[in-house]
């Protein structure tokens, strides 16, 4: 049996507050590149990684979380998303040389159970690194988050935070397809030239240099917002609540301004949900594992005629994905956060 190295990330220590690199460790060990034969597990060669907001959470001790999800464990791999080569397998529906997307660990080689594997990859006249993306978690959870609970109708005056990342960049495409009026916020001015020259958003601001936010969105939206597609919390979501329109939806899809705070901020406008009547909802991109043959039929065309962009940011190396995590919560990533771990 053949044996090789593995190099892995794996957590040094739980987090509170913001992440650092220095709470993660490069290790090296050894894997055989055998599946044991009494097994139905699928050995994997990992090739690219998914860097997500949500993995923070995980990285906090199970007791101080109170969400009810399985966290890190200490000196072990993270876990996450992921492009890989099935290197053996004890399932019949997976075979040496397929490509799969699914749950794997931040490493060089996994031995995974196999209904972790969330599908194989058929289509391959796309780049592979989009299973990362718009082809796998982020780009179902902006599909069902906009079109299943927002309800969108053409016309709609749609706002989105976090515009420039995973998710943010596809709803704002998927609301300009669907003929509405979009407006996206960023951290920075190359992202806010991005989401207005390359992702076709009417409008984009940075947030960072807007004092009176609350002015900033009467500016953008006179006759208010029907969509807040809500990816940040805080003090975004309590200025958007008075500026919310009759009948207006928030879909919830995440919060990352408050992952790394000791005490969250709380929220004062909540009484405009009941003034207006808007219908505020959370998510979870398993809520759409369903509709996923039905998102395919709907983005692979879009990616081949060019009519939906999608921006990745690539780090190189297991040993980059570290600092690659910890950009997600600064916003030093533009786009799509990806690390390759090895190329096909």
């Amino acid at each position: 049996m053949a044996e090789v190295r593995n190099k892995q990330v794996v957590l040094k220590n739980f987090v509170v507050g913001f992440p650092k690199e220095s709470d993660m460790d490069i290790v090296e060990g050894t894997i055989t590149l055998k599946v044991p034969e009494d097994s139905s597990d699928v050995l994997l060669k990992n090739l690219y990684l998914s860097c997500d907001p949500y993995m923070r959470l995980l990285m906090t001790k199970e007791e101080d979380l109170s969400l009810g999800v399985v966290t890190y464990t200490l000196h072990s791999p993270l876990t996450g998303n992921g492009v890989s080569e099935v290197v053996e397998s004890r399932d019949p529906d997976y075979e040496k040389g397929d490509l799969v997307y699914g749950m794997t660990k931040w490493e060089e080689y996994s031995l995974i159970p196999s209904s972790q594997i969330l599908f194989k990859i058929v289509h391959t006249d796309v780049p592979l690194s989009y299973y990362t993306g718009i082809l796998g978690m982020p780009g179902l959870t902006a599909y069902g988050g906009f079109f299943d609970v927002s309800s969108p109708k053409k016309g709609d005056n749609v706002f989105v935070s976090a515009a420039a990342g995973a998710v943010g960049q596809l709803v704002g495409q998927f609301a300009k397809l669907s003929g509405c009026y979009v407006v996206g916020s960023a951290g920075s001015k190359e992202k806010v030239d991005l989401l207005k020259n390359k992702l076709g958003f009417d409008e984009a601001f940075n947030y960072k240099e807007e004092p009176d936010l609350n002015a900033a969105l009467k500016r953008y939206f006179r006759e208010g917002i029907d969509i807040y597609f809500e990816n940040v919390g805080g003090k975004t979501l309590d200025t958007v609540l008075p500026n919310m329109r009759l009948h207006g939806r928030i879909p919830v899809c995440g919060m990352i301004s408050q992952y790394n705070l000791t005490q969250p901020e709380g929220v004062t406008n909540l009484a405009h949900l009941i003034f207006k009547r808007v219908k505020m909802e959370g998510f979870n991109v398993n809520d759409f594992c369903h509709l996923f043959p039905k998102f395919l039929e709907f983005a692979l065309p879009l990616i081949r005629e060019g009519k939906v962009v999608y921006v990745e940011d690539i780090v190189e190396g297991l040993e980059n994905a570290p600092a690659a995590l910890v950009g997600l919560y600064t916003g030093a990533n533009v786009g799509k956060q990806v690390v390759v771990v090895a190329h096909e």
